[in-house]
């Protein structure tokens, strides 16, 4: 069988390259990604599944597959939304898409800290709301980048591409990660235990897979340890953060602001308490909405997809 399921129309050409190998290619055409009934059922007949983090590749999905399926080819970094151990036990190769989003999801990190430090979203709020009537020393002030401490959670290639950009504004850098990492990784960053990083830092950034022990990291207790006018920002996984603990820290002011590009749930209702906090920037999940980052994401997938199809090994497998 000569057929692969895209659950996403991808920006550029790489998809062509699919055709060009002589295989049928489907693209789910809808804005909202396919129903997991309807992703089983594309499934029965597949050769290689191109996917989004959305997707639901669970047991149930994996296991309802048909013959044909060799590859789950996933179109981003993390791979959460899939059980490995299931696709493991069905001999499907998994493969994702590393390295490539590094720099635009560490720029929209900055972007975010950045934007809800100095107050940027609520300034445009301030002038689209006729607010504006003068200039005053106290109007809508914030935290200062410059100088500041800044804990990165999570020190691999996001978290250092972030650290990059934090030492370019000469705030000093503390990182948590399984292990110290060797200075000509770290870079004059300072290794601290998580607890201690949630302690110091004034800025927080959360770039840590999801994983079982990462799940709610950052929960009462240790949004309890920090600063009352600290900033959390978070491009990494929704469920990484406890969002209830999240509200109740903001509303109660024990936190200066918070940035998220991913939520818990997600998408984030427009209804969700968190929206109607002013110290709050929620992006929809575009970390990595680079224009020539999402065609590489594509051309990567493909890639992997076709090295499978053709018996070789993936460039980039997880599985």
């Amino acid at each position: 069988m000569k057929r692969i399921f895209v659950t996403r129309a991808w920006p550029g050409r790489a998809l062509e390259r699919l055709t060009q190998a002589g295989y049928e290619v489907e693209v789910w055409p809808e804005f909202i990604a396919p129903a997991k009934g309807i992703l089983m059922e594309k499934l029965k007949d597949a050769s290689a599944v191109i996917t989004t983090v959305e997707d639901p590749l669970d047991a149930e999905v994996i296991r309802a597959a048909g013959p044909f399926l060799r590859i789950i080819a996933q179109a981003a970094v993390g791979y959460d939304n899939i059980d490995i151990e299931v696709a493991r036990a069905r001999g499907l190769r998994v493969s994702n898409t590393p390295g490539v989003l590094t720099d635009a999801t560490a720029d929209l990190a900055f972007a975010l800290l950045a934007a809800v430090a100095r107050r940027v979203v609520a300034g445009m709020d301030y002038v689209r709301d006729a607010k504006w009537t003068a200039w005053h020393p106290a109007l809508l002030l914030g935290p200062e980048l410059y100088g500041a401490t800044v804990g990165v959670v999570g020190f691999g290639r996001i978290g250092q591409a972030f650290a990059k950009r934090c030492r370019g504004f000469d705030m000093k850098v503390l990182y948590s990660d399984s292990a110290p990492k060797p200075p000509e990784v770290a870079q004059g960053a300072e290794y601290r235990p998580v607890n201690d990083l949630f302690a110091e830092a004034d800025f927080l950034s959360l770039h840590t897979p999801l994983t079982p022990e990462t799940h709610h990291l950052v929960n009462r207790e240790r949004l309890a340890l920090m600063k009352p006018n600290a900033v959390l920002v978070n491009t990494a996984r929704g469920r990484v953060v406890d969002t209830e603990a999240l509200v109740e820290a903001l509303k109660a002011e024990r936190l200066g602001g918070v940035g998220l590009d991913v939520t818990d749930p997600e998408p984030l209702p427009a209804s969700h308490p968190l929206l109607s906090l002013p110290n709050v920037i929620v992006t929809p999940h575009i970390g990595s909405a680079g224009q020539t980052t999402r065609e590489r994401m594509a051309a990567m997938a493909v890639a992997n997809s076709l090295a499978v199809l053709a018996g070789t090994e993936p460039p980039n497998a997880v599985v």
